[in-house]
C-alpha cells in the first residue's frame, strides 16, 4: 500500500487534436465568461493599447519568467515532476507547429479574464492581485499531485497582474504570456528529441 502513494499519477494520453480541441475550448470558456462579466456585472476592462516601450517590458518580462522558471525547473525536483506531468500532457502530442495556439491562446484568453476583468472587479489593488492569482494557479491544476505547478502559476500570475497594475496596460501581461508560453513549451519539446 505504502508503494502505491509513493508512485508517480498515471498520465492521461491525449491525441494532439484533443489537446488542440480542450485548448481552443478553454479559451472559449475564459472568453465568455469574461463577456458575462464584462456585459452583466458592470465590470471594467482593464485598459490595453499598443506602446512600444510596453511592449518592450512585456518581452523582458516573459523573458525573465522563462528564465526563472528554467532554473526553478532544474534545480526543485518536485517542480519538476509536477511540470513534467502538466507538460506531458499538453506538449508531448503536439507538432511544433502547434506551439504557436499554445502560445496565444492561453496568452489572449488567461489574461483577458484573470488581469482584463478580475483585476478591475476586484478593486485593482493587492487583494485583486493574490485572488487573481490564486485562481489563475488553480486552472492549472490537472492532478492532486500537481501543486508545485500550481505554486509557480500563482506566482507567474502575481507577476503578470504587477505588470498590469504597474503599466495600466493589458497589452503587458498579455505579451509577456504569451512568449513565455512559447519559449517554454519550445524548449521544453526539443528537449524531447
Amino acid at each position: 500500500m505504502a508503494q502505491q502513494q509513493n508512485q508517480e499519477p498515471e498520465i492521461p494520453y491525449l491525441t494532439r487534436t484533443q489537446v488542440l480541441i480542450a485548448m481552443g475550448v478553454t479559451a472559449i470558456i475564459l472568453w465568455v465568461v469574461a463577456k458575462i462579466c464584462l456585459q452583466f456585472a458592470n465590470v471594467p476592462l482593464m485598459n490595453w493599447h499598443w506602446d512600444e516601450k510596453q511592449f518592450l517590458f512585456g518581452i523582458i518580462l516573459g523573458l525573465l519568467i522563462t528564465a526563472v522558471s528554467s532554473v526553478v525547473y532544474r534545480y526543485n525536483s518536485a517542480y519538476r515532476r509536477s511540470a513534467d506531468y502538466y507538460l506531458d500532457i499538453v506538449l508531448k502530442p503536439l507538432a511544433l507547429p502547434d506551439l504557436i495556439w499554445l502560445g496565444l491562446l492561453p496568452g489572449l484568453s488567461e489574461e483577458l479574464l484573470f488581469r482584463g476583468v478580475l483585476l478591475p472587479a476586484l478593486g485593482n489593488n493587492i487583494f485583486a492581485l493574490i485572488i487573481s492569482s490564486i485562481f489563475f494557479g488553480i486552472l492549472h491544476l490537472s492532478g492532486s499531485q500537481q501543486w508545485p505547478y500550481v505554486f509557480w502559476a500563482t506566482i507567474v500570475g502575481l507577476l503578470l497582474g504587477a505588470s498590469a497594475l504597474l503599466s495600466g496596460n493589458l497589452l503587458v501581461p498579455i505579451v509577456a504570456h504569451i512568449l513565455t508560453n512559447l519559449i517554454s513549451s519550445y524548449l521544453w519539446k526539443m528537449k524531447q528529441f
